[in-house]
């Protein structure tokens, strides 16, 4: 037997891990004479002290149960894969299912979309031919309304010149307010007026609340009529949907019955409705034309009467206006260019304030800079006091600007305000002119005529 430690071969040997039972010598063995020899320590690097091999002494698993290990991993695939090819059978023979059975709800809800599609239509058709006679019907009574407000306007015209004139002759100085022929037919007019107006202002209220009805009841046709216009896009949009359609998507909360929802009774019968109220509005319509056209026949009759007994006295009022107002013109011009002057002035003061502001930067940036001197360089120099005093004096020039500009300004204010009481009085002076010129003379020779009386 070989020595526990005598060399490299004895090193060799020790590192050997030894699984198995060594294999039986073919020379019998027999005791060798001992040897004497000396055991070396277990010191340096190459030493044995059975640390190399405490590791791989024990195997946790035996030779058997890893092939029962790997036969289990086999059983388990197999299962698998054969529990993968039932479940993928009856997938293809459900979603084969789902597929049909979606074809056929889907071209179930095409058609029933269709026949929605002609009820929807038929309605909407209706609606619009109902919709048409009623904007018909209105546009003719509209025209009645129209010859309406064409009589009350033109009896504006005689109406004015009386209450004007009259009005006009109350404002008159004190010798010139006297009580004469012209003043009572005057009165007679405006009376006479007054009534006819009255007539016609019931009757265009009478018209105009029945337009306004037409045109409710109109708009409630339209509203339906839009209505079934906009569900017929959407039912005809919804009817062309496939499965090639690329703008669908989910909407899972749509899959509900809408609690505010009608019934096709109640639809129908709605749309039924707005058309018998339509036909009712439309009838009294009519019988309103045909008053209308009563109404206006006779008090075209009655108003061209007064006309022939009030036509002076007004010349030299208006040429006094006259005088008055071209001299508050000339006033006025004089105004305007003192504010064009004055305003000028103005804007100069500004740039002239504007153009001092580089300098003062100029100024303090030097004196900033110069605070920033070390130490005793920090000197109160010639140079010091007149940056000091020139940024005083650009200050001081600064606010007599300002205040220069001030004062400018409230001039400006001032002119203005005289410009305005000018303009002011200039307008009395011309709204008198036209009260007594345009209204008072020219307008008594404009009198309307019996065929603009009646409203044509």
């Amino acid at each position: 037997r070989a020595c526990p430690a005598g060399g490299p071969g004895a090193m060799a040997q020790a590192r050997v891990l030894l699984t198995q039972e060594p294999a039986p010598q073919a020379v019998p063995s027999s005791e060798l004479p001992m040897k004497v020899c000396e055991v070396a320590l277990n010191t340096g690097p190459d030493s044995s002290s059975g640390l190399a091999t405490a590791g791989f002494r024990t195997a946790k698993y035996l030779l058997p149960e890893w092939h029962q290990s790997n036969a289990a991993l086999y059983h388990k695939a197999f299962t698998a894969c054969e529990q993968a090819e039932r479940g993928r059978a009856e997938a293809k023979e459900l979603a084969e299912h789902a597929a049909a059975t979606a074809q056929r709800a889907q071209q179930d809800s095409t058609a029933t979309l269709g026949q929605r599609l002609q009820d929807i239509h038929f309605w909407k058709t209706e609606l619009q031919k109902e919709i048409e006679d009623l904007d018909a019907e209105t546009g003719l009574l509209a025209a009645q309304k129209l010859r309406l407000e064409r009589a009350l306007n033109a009896t504006e015209v005689p109406y004015a010149i009386a209450t004007d004139n009259l009005q006009c002759r109350e404002r008159r100085q004190p010798p010139d307010l006297v009580s004469d022929e012209v003043e009572r037919e005057l009165l007679k007019e405006a009376e006479l007026i007054r009534n006819v107006q009255e007539l016609l202002k019931r009757t265009l209220m009478q018209a105009g609340n029945q337009i306004r009805l037409n045109r409710d009841q109109k708009e409630v046709c339209e509203t339906d009529w839009s209505d079934k216009v906009e569900t017929y896009n959407i039912d005809d949009k919804c009817g062309r949907y496939s499965n090639q359609s690329t703008n669908i998507q989910f909407h899972p909360s749509s899959v509900k019955f809408e609690e505010s929802a009608s019934t096709p009774e109640t639809w129908a019968k709605f749309s039924h409705d707005n058309i018998y109220r339509a036909e009712r509005e439309k009838l009294a319509s009519i019988n309103l034309r045909a008053l209308i056209d009563n109404i206006l026949h006779d008090v075209s009759e009655d108003l061209r009467m007064q006309c022939a007994a009030v036509n002076e006295a007004f010349a030299k009022h208006c040429e006094e206006l006259d005088d008055t107002k071209h001299k508050l013109e000339h006033h006025l011009k004089k105004i305007l260019k003192e504010i064009g002057d004055q305003e000028a002035n103005i804007a100069a003061l500004k740039r002239a304030i504007k153009d001092k502001e580089t300098p003062v930067k100029v100024a303090q940036t030097r004196l900033y800079d110069r605070s920033f001197r070390p130490n005793v360089e920090l000197c109160r120099d010639e140079a010091q006091f007149r940056l000091i005093s020139e940024a005083e004096e650009l200050t001081e020039s600064i606010e007599s600007l300002k205040k220069k500009l001030l004062e400018s300004e409230q001039s400006l204010t001032n002119l203005e305000d005289t410009r305005m009481n000018l303009e002011k009085e200039i307008a009395v002076k011309t709204n008198s002119i036209f009260i007594d010129r345009q209204k008072c003379m020219a307008h008594r020779t404009r009198y309307p005529v019996v065929l603009k009386l009646a409203g044509y």
